[in-house]
């Protein structure tokens, strides 16, 4: 059962590295954690050792390492500014750790995890943002009261939000009104509020001008 148990956790670890939706993430943490206390409890009743399985190591020998089955309060509020070459984004929280911090870029998307905040740990996870990045040239720094994410945009300009937004704005495809339609009208309000003679003129030439006489008989009008 041992063995089934650290197979299913090494098969959860691959997809939580490439999961990128925070609720699915979530999910995957929760289940992890799980499997690794029913792993627990068989490793105590069994008489026979289990082999642990390998962590990887981290990147940076100054980063702490940090379960696999952390739970993140989701971070959503945050300030941000921009010029034509970078975006900055401000996340208020205290009592961070630089080494602490975790950070992930992509062309079009950022990942943000803080650990051992207060007992808690903080993840801001933006899947698509307005722009394209340089993933390369980004970085994060932790301030007493803030955390300041420094993204460096692919392309000078201005973003509108740092959120993708799809353009809702679809073109229309109504046919122009016939030109006709308003004359046709004007004819209308004239022959109602006119005399015997101009209703006359007005029936005269509204009959030539459905018949395709228009153009010579509104020239009495």
């Amino acid at each position: 059962m041992a063995e089934e148990v650290a197979l299913d956790l090494d098969e959860l670890r691959q997809l939580q590295n490439i999961a990128k939706r925070p609720h699915v993430l979530n999910l995957i943490d929760s289940e992890i954690c799980n499997l690794e206390k029913l792993r627990d409890s068989a490793i105590g009743s069994s008489a026979k050792p289990e082999v642990a399985v390998p962590v990887p190591a981290p990147d940076s020998p100054s980063v702490k390492r940090i379960s696999p089955a952390a739970n993140y309060v989701t971070l959503g509020t945050f300030s941000w500014d921009q010029d034509n070459e970078k975006v900055k984004m401000y996340i208020s929280l205290e009592g961070v750790d630089q080494d602490n911090v975790q950070a992930e870029f992509k062309p079009l998307a950022l990942d943000i995890k803080i650990h051992h905040v207060q007992g808690k740990n903080y993840r801001c996870a933006i899947p698509k943002l307005h722009g394209e990045i340089l993933p390369e040239k980004c970085k994060v720094l932790v301030k007493p009261k803030r955390i300041v994410i420094t993204m460096f945009k692919s392309s000078r300009g201005n973003w509108l939000d740092i959120h993708h937004k799809e353009n809702k704005i679809k073109p229309s495809f109504e046919k122009e009104k016939d030109p006709m339609a308003g004359i046709m009208d004007l004819m209308k309000n004239m022959y109602e509020g006119g005399d015997e003679e101009m209703k006359k003129t007005v029936a005269k030439a509204w009959t030539d001008a459905r018949s395709g006489k228009a153009g010579d008989s509104l020239k009495g009008l």
